[in-house]
Parts: C-alpha cells; sequence; structure tokens
C-alpha cells in the first residue's frame, strides 16, 4: 500500500514532535514512532535546557565560549551561534505547546547551573523536565488534526533513485529522499510511505553499551538508515559518558542523576568520603562531562570499585527533596535517603555527539532528507 503525505517525520521525542507541531499547518505529517510515543531520550532526560533567559547577568556570548570550551573548540562555532542565538525562541515555542518551566516567587524562571556553563541558564520542571516535555508534546500533537500518529511503526528504508532502477553510489552527487519503507509492526506488512519531506530524529546508540541512560529503543537506526541509502555520516566516534548514573548493578538502562544535583551543590567523593575533582579541574564537580566522567572512571580503575559517591548530605534537606523528588523516590525506594546518605554514581553512555551531517538548515548530503 501506497500513502502520501507532505512531511514524514520518524522520530518522536523533542526533535521529531516540535518539527512536526512547527511544519503542521504547511501540510498532511505523519510521525512514526517504533515503539509509544512515550518510549523516548527526551522523556528521560531530567535537568533541563540550557538557554539565556537572565540577561541581567548572562550573555549569549558568555554561552557561546562556554559551549565552545565544553568542546574543546572542536564544535562547528557557526552552529553553536546559531543554536545559543535562537534558544530563546525555542524556549516560547516549547511554552506555547504547553510546557510548564519552574518559576521563583517573582515568576521569573528558576534557573539552575550544569558542568561547564559560567552562570545559571538551565530551564527545568522539578528534575524530570524530559518527561514535561514529552507529554505537553504528545497532548500537542494528538489534537493537531494535521498528524497522524504511527506508533509500533519501524522505518526499514529510505527511498531513493536506487529504488527506481537507477545506480546510487557515494559519489552520486543528486541522490534525492522520496519517502520510506515503513514496518507496520503489528500487521507485520511493510508499506510505501511518499513524502516531498522526510526528517530523521531518531535519536543516538545509547542502547549498544552495556551501561547507559538510554531506552533501549536508541539503536541508531535513523542513521543507518541514512548510511544504506548512501548518505554521509560525521564524528561517530564522539559519544558522551554523564559522569553520575546511578550505580545499581543488574539495571539497564542505568537511572540517571542530573548534573544539575551537582550545580545545587552536591560534590563528588571516594567510598571513603574523599573529595577528588580538585586533582583534576579547577571546576571540581562542575567541570565538563567528559572531564568528570574521565575522572570517576580512572578513581574507579585506581581503586578497584564499582564507582564513587555523589554527596549533597551537606545542604538543607527539605530543599533537596524539593528540588530533586523524583531522585530522592527513586533512590529511597533502594534504601538510599540522599539528605542523609551518598548516591553511588558510575558514568554511562549518554549522548551521540556525531550522526547524520547537515548544515545549518538541517539539510543532509541527500536532497529532501532532514536530520
Amino acid at each position: 500500500m501506497i500513502k502520501k503525505f507532505d512531511f514524514l517525520v520518524i522520530g518522536s521525542g523533542i526533535a521529531g514532535m516540535s518539527f512536526a507541531l512547527k511544519v503542521a499547518n504547511k501540510g498532511q505529517v505523519a510521525l512514526v514512532c517504533k515503539t509509544e510515543l512515550e518510549e523516548a531520550n527526551t522523556y528521560f532526560a531530567q535537568g533541563g535546557i540550557a538557554s539565556v533567559t537572565n540577561t541581567l547577568v548572562d550573555n549569549f556570548n558568555k554561552h557561546i565560549e562556554d559551549t565552545m570550551i565544553a568542546g574543546d573548540s572542536i564544535s562547528d562555532r557557526r552552529v553553536v551561534e546559531k543554536v545559543v542565538r535562537e534558544a530563546p525562541l525555542q524556549i516560547d515555542e516549547l511554552i506555547s505547546w504547553g510546557v510548564h518551566f519552574d518559576r521563583n516567587d517573582q515568576g521569573e524562571f528558576d534557573l539552575h547551573r550544569e558542568g561547564g556553563h559560567s552562570e545559571f541558564r538551565i530551564l527545568h520542571h522539578k528534575d524530570n523536565t524530559g518527561a514535561e516535555i514529552q507529554a505537553s508534546l504528545i497532548q500537542a500533537v494528538k489534537e493537531h488534526r494535521n498528524i497522524t500518529v504511527l506508533e509500533n511503526h519501524f522505518a526499514v528504508e529510505i527511498l531513493t533513485q536506487h529504488h527506481l532502477g537507477v545506480t546510487v553510489t557515494r559519489q552520486t552527487s543528486d541522490i534525492k529522499c522520496y519517502g520510506a519503507y515503513i514496518l507496520n509492526q503489528k500487521t507485520g506488512k511493510v508499506e510505501t510511505y511518499l513524502s516531498k519531506i522526510t526528517m530523521i530524529a531518531t535519536g543516538g546508540i545509547g542502547a549498544i553499551y552495556q551501561t547507559t541512560t538510554n531506552p533501549l529503543v536508541a539503536t541508531g537506526d535513523g542513521i543507518a538508515l541514512v548510511y544504506r541509502a548512501k548518505g554521509t555520516v560525521k564524528d561517530m566516534e564522539f559519544v558522551q559518558f554523564h559522569p553520575t548514573a546511578l550505580y545499581h548493578s543488574g539495571d539497564r538502562p542505568s537511572y540517571l542523576i542530573t548534573e544539575a544535583m551537582r550545580g545545587y551543590g552536591a560534590v563528588l567523593r571516594t567510598g571513603d568520603g574523599r573529595e577528588f575533582m580538585r586533582k583534576y579541574d579547577r571546576r571540581l564537580s562542575l567541570a565538563p562531562r567528559d572531564i568528570v566522567a574521565r575522572a570517576i572512571d580512572n578513581e574507579m580503575k585506581n581503586r578497584g570499585d564499582d564507582c564513587v559517591y555523589l554527596d549533597v548530605t551537606h545542604e538543607d534537606a527539605e530543599e533537596t527533596r524539593k528540588h530533586f523528588p523524583n531522585i530522592y523516590e527513586k533512590c529511597f525506594s533502594l534504601g538510599i535517603d540522599i539528605t542523609k546518605d551518598y548516591i553511588p554514581v558510575a558514568p554511562a553512555a549518554h549522548y551521540l555527539c556525531g550522526g547524520i551531517k547537515v548544515d545549518l538548515d538541517g539539510q543532509s548530503s541527500i536532497e529532501r532528507l532532514y536530520a
């Protein structure tokens, strides 16, 4: 069966759903999700989103420089500047779709600080920001009459001239995307979806690692789709490990302990209570993630330990429970009272920095295919 849409969106996290909402007034959208809408990396994100909002102390140049430093100046500065400068407008759009970020008594955003940031600029919703965003976007998507949600559908192959009998190689300069073959997992049938524009928003590859904070659906399917279609992928070796996933043997995925907890005042310690980050970086526990993760890994290997510990016991107990209610409940269910006990943590695969190569407009090396 052949189905036609103006836009075909493969992936249903914040990227896929926000793109669907942005273009839904311009045509019919098919939103493809290989399991259910709730199962996405977005849902598991805790800490929040970085954006310059308090211009009394913060500005775009600070945010850009923080980002370049954290990326060891390997990041494409043009992309960094674009993302940073456009972030406030994207925050406004999320709010227009129903997302609620925490505010203080004056009605201003209650900003957190995370590793690598020189200012407090993290907008959040308690300690489950991703779940708030995912739930709000799901509601907005389901209410839009131009968006067709296809749960339990799996993208099998990108359609190009190859499917019209034309030889396509990596040297072909004008590869075009016409849609995709999609497997309906309930019927077992592969259907043809034709589209004017196709968007790949399938997330990263965390689930190929034994220890990861990602849901087990994060297996890099979209990247593989594009690579098989002779599209260009880039920087696949850059995989970010989050320094502080809750260490609980057998858990997969690992439960994330947000970086915002270190911004709040938590300190990394070894099992004997010794603070160790001062040996590695002057920013201590708020150094960028790669530095902190390597430091933790080094301590674990030198000591023969399975984990290190995050200590927030010196902070006000009521404030800790208020800011991190879900982390408190999760740890308490395992017999850990974070207001009194250290939290066992270890690094876990968290974020793929590489993937499908695109330009500043998100256009891949294949025409009409974006990511």
